[in-house]
């Protein structure tokens, strides 16, 4: 099966009414995604004003795998994970406990073995075999959603580990990932979608959930997250509220026990 690539854009507007606009994009975004086999990332935004502005947001964090003929379709269960994926039992059902490197600032870490077993596996798994090590986290937003998106070896929002996997878990049922979280990216509209792409919320975020759910929340920074500052003061390359980092922003050492 060829491989879902999917570029991600973003689009705003404050004068659509929220769901007609959200229902236009989505539809737009499925059939580019099937015409053109391309990975979307969007981010919806429509706002209004009542005393101050208030904001309705949707996004997806979107991206495909790494090789040809490792994404499995949306329509597959998460029966059909590949043995490429690591097991969950890998986790141990515990917490774990860390640092990891992000822009040469150190970013103390935990990881939820227990309720989110197969995020944490995989993680774990491709931490340990280096796989991160020297990837530039491709992607800052700034407006609507604050999260710094990284775990891309094409650097461009395509890549992944050469395989995708599922299920969503432990995603927040009020949709708020609050400061610090670490969750895993996914394609819009698939849970069993997910490969090596996570990110992390600077500040809170409220993400709406799609019809298949919200995202995997797979642990938290619980110190060093000002360490990012400067990264996220810098904003994007192109200015833009959506892109890449304007500081190169790459992983380091990830060490977790």
């Amino acid at each position: 099966m060829a491989s879902k690539k999917k570029t991600q854009n973003i689009y705003a507007s404050a004068q659509a009414s929220a769901q007609k606009f959200e229902a236009h994009k989505a539809a737009a975004a499925i059939k580019k995604a099937q015409q053109a086999s391309d990975n979307r990332f969007a981010l919806i935004v429509s706002g209004g004003a009542v005393v101050a502005a208030m904001v309705l947001q949707l996004a997806y964090f979107g991206f495909g795998p790494g090789q040809a003929g490792s994404t499995p379709a949306a329509s597959e269960s998460v029966a059909t994970n590949s043995s490429l994926v690591p097991a969950p039992d890998l986790a141990l059902g515990r917490e774990w406990t860390g640092s990891i490197e992000v822009g040469g600032s150190t970013l103390a870490v935990s990881l939820d073995g227990a309720k989110a077993p197969q995020a944490v596996a995989n993680f774990l798994s491709l931490a340990n075999k280096k796989f991160f090590d020297g990837i530039a986290c491709h992607r800052l937003t700034t407006a609507g959603i604050y999260v710094l998106q990284c775990g891309d070896p094409n650097g461009d929002g395509s890549g992944g580990p050469g395989y995708n996997w599922g299920p969503i878990e432990n995603a927040p049922a009020d949709n708020l990932y609050k400061e610090g979280v670490l969750a895993m990216a996914r394609v819009g509209g698939d849970p069993s979608s997910m490969g090596s792409q996570f990110f992390i919320v600077y500040k809170d975020s409220n993400i709406p959930s799609d019809a298949v759910g919200g995202y995997t929340v797979f642990g938290k920074v619980t110190k060093g997250l000002s360490g990012l500052n400067k990264i996220i003061k810098a904003g994007t390359q192109d200015g833009s509220s959506d892109g890449k980092p304007a500081i190169e922003t790459k992983l380091g050492a990830i060490d977790l026990k």
